[in-house]
């Protein structure tokens, strides 16, 4: 990304003063946005609202970062927590993690998601493995797998959507 300014666009400082926004204050600004909208109780019952959600979250992110919304009985926002971080094409995902995570949150419901750095949403081979291990680890637990979302470039590619859930 360039450091230059993004023409027309300000944001506020630490110091309460604007000055010209640069890429990176621009996404960090509209992070803040998206957890100021998406608080605790959001729900999260249309595949649109994740499909979006996530898109703000991981959208752009340069290397793999493997997410996840926890989710209460009536799949309301309890949090958003990113889990792994990996490289440019693949980060380790570790199924122990994620139920511990779920149970610490005492979530009913998940809704999981990763970005492909490249661009190209498309799930591979590898992303429907996991997520069929996350199902099944999550499942001994109570704990349901809603989804798994793919955020690449602007797009999204939900796994519940392709009945591969």
């Amino acid at each position: 990304m360039t450091d230059e300014p993004v023409l027309g666009l300000y944001v506020r400082s630490s110091t309460k003063h604007y000055a010209p926004a640069d890429a990176e204050a621009v996404l960090a600004a509209a992070k803040q946005i998206v957890d100021a909208k998406m608080q605790r109780g959001t729900c999260f019952r249309d595949p649109k609202i994740a499909a979006e959600f996530f898109l703000a979250k991981l959208g752009g992110a340069e290397r793999e970062v493997f997410a996840a919304v926890m989710l209460d009985s009536r799949h309301r926002l309890i949090r958003y927590t990113e889990l792994f971080y990996g490289s440019i094409d693949g980060a380790e995902v570790h199924p122990r993690e994620v139920v511990k995570q779920a149970l610490r949150l005492n979530a009913a419901a998940v809704i999981l998601a990763h970005n492909h750095p490249s661009g190209d949403p498309e799930p591979s081979a590898a992303d429907r493995v996991v997520t069929a291990r996350l199902k099944q680890a999550l499942a001994l637990v109570d704990v349901r797998v809603i989804d798994h979302v793919i955020v690449g470039g602007r797009q999204t590619v939900s796994l519940a959507e392709r009945g591969w859930l």
